[in-house]
């Protein structure tokens, strides 16, 4: 029987449970779509949202290139959607191509030619003979702005608002409050769709404020994960960032509920050695409704980072049970 998984986030936690998801695919016989953040001003899609309109297409292609195929040609393919143009002089002038990954500006075509973002990702998919379906959370793209406490080191008491995707990611503040911007973007249908009738939501791993918590800002969104059937699985990060400095582990779970009073889970994953203490997690999971299942799925090298084969081991009883 095939399991219909939904996976929120974007960038490289999503990232890293896509690849996760596409190892156990076979086993579980998985049907996977991922909902992307379209929030990103940063870097070359920021770039090209200012520049071309549109959506940030790197989360995108992050997701993509995670789920591409196994042949040798669409190997390739993933490699060349990965390259990034480095600076080259010419004629004493910098370079425009400079810091653009191919496949940003390859979605960025598709998305102009075919005029629908859904459809060029169908069509980036095909070409990445990608296991899964990738779609972004809105047809238009929003900005993300927070309101953040001490967002000016010399000013720790000052509240502030900071706007756009990548100032929130990089402040040092604490983070008190989300919004977007439309603060009611329209959700992708299809995505709305593929929630309704899925077996299991994956919220996390991912920057929490800027690439898990905006899903649920989105109100049809939030509406149709309250509506779905859908066991619900949060996946914990395996340390803070910047934007997330001050939060203790259980309150990443409870920033759920501050922003979805009515969101519960079934499932919370963790690695042991990321939540040291597990009672405080534990509590914070029960909160939702959830189980706490620990397992071991940090790369081995002691950086914070999803191993995507421990990851997609621990994944596949949970996914599995009671199938």
């Amino acid at each position: 029987m095939t399991i219909r998984v939904v996976a929120f986030g974007g960038g490289h936690g999503l990232s890293a449970s896509l690849r996760a998801l596409r190892r156990c695919a076979p086993e579980l016989d998985l049907d996977i779509t991922a909902v992307v953040t379209v929030g990103d001003d940063g870097g070359s899609s920021g770039r090209l949202r200012a520049e071309r309109g549109g959506l940030p297409p790197g989360d995108l292609r992050q997701a993509l290139v995670a789920l591409a195929g196994d042949h040798p040609a669409t190997r390739r393919s993933a490699g060349l959607f990965q390259h990034r143009f480095v600076e080259v002089a010419v004629g004493g002038r910098g370079d425009g191509l400079a810091g653009h990954a191919v496949g940003n500006l390859v979605l960025c075509g598709l998305m102009e030619l075919l005029g629908d973002p859904v459809a060029a990702l169908e069509h980036a998919g095909a070409m990445l003979g990608s296991v899964g379906r990738v779609l972004p959370m809105s047809r238009q793209p929003v900005d993300i702005e927070a309101r953040v406490r001490g967002a000016d080191p010399g000013r720790p008491d000052e509240v502030y608002t900071l706007r756009g995707q990548h100032q929130v990611a990089v402040t040092t503040g604490r983070v008190e409050s989300l919004r977007l911007t439309p603060q009611a973007p329209a959700a992708c249908a299809e995505a709305v769709g593929a929630i309704g009738i899925a077996d299991w939501l994956i919220f996390g791993p991912g920057s929490w404020y800027t690439s898990v918590l905006p899903h649920l800002l989105v109100p049809q969104l939030a509406a149709a994960i309250l509506a779905s059937p859908a066991r619900r699985l949060v996946t914990l990060n395996l340390a803070a960032e910047k934007e997330t400095l001050g939060l203790s582990v259980a309150d990443h779970l409870a920033a759920l509920g501050w922003y979805l009073p009515e969101l519960t889970a079934d499932v919370v994953l963790a690695d042991a050695k990321a939540v040291g203490d597990p009672e405080p997690v534990h509590r914070a999971a029960e909160s939702l409704g959830a189980r706490l299942v620990l397992a071991p799925v940090a790369v081995d090298d002691g950086t914070p980072r999803h191993d995507p084969a421990a990851l997609g081991a621990a994944l596949v009883p949970v996914l599995g049970a009671d199938r």
